[in-house]
């Protein structure tokens, strides 16, 4: 895990490099700093060293072991608990179809979203209550 830490801040420092050499370039060429590519370059630095961090402080709380790492593990140490899926729900597609309807409202007509979140509204209920109505209800 100590070399994926080392990775992060690898490309924390890359980004940095780049961000300085992008914005020392446009000052050069164009008299002035470009603010749109320099922020984003420096964006990407901060958040590669937030992850670095943060892996870092999960080695160090774990003891730097994976169960990937030792040699006694068995499969199941590195396979946790997910959560409890559905298979068979349809409430995911509908979903995904108002948030589709959204989006098509904000770029063709705003009178779609209201059904947009009407619909969202719906498939919120739906999956959140599919357990308690019906064949699989507890």
């Amino acid at each position: 895990m100590r070399s994926n830490v080392n990775l992060w801040y690898i490309l924390g420092v890359f980004f940095l490099v780049v961000a300085g050499t992008y914005t020392v370039w446009n000052v050069l060429d164009h008299g002035g700093v470009e603010w749109v590519g320099t922020v984003g370059l420096l964006f990407a630095f901060f958040m590669a060293v937030m992850v670095a961090w943060y892996l870092g402080r999960v080695d160090k709380s774990t003891g730097g072991l994976l169960p990937e790492d030792s040699l006694t593990a068995d499969i199941d140490d590195g396979d946790p608990e997910l959560g409890e899926f559905s298979p068979w729900s349809w409430w995911p597609l509908v979903l995904a179809s108002s948030a589709g309807i959204f989006m098509v409202g904000l770029a063709v007509g705003q009178f779609l979203l209201p059904v947009g979140v009407a619909i969202f509204a719906i498939a919120i209920v739906g999956w959140v209550y599919e357990y308690y109505r019906g064949y699989f209800a507890r």
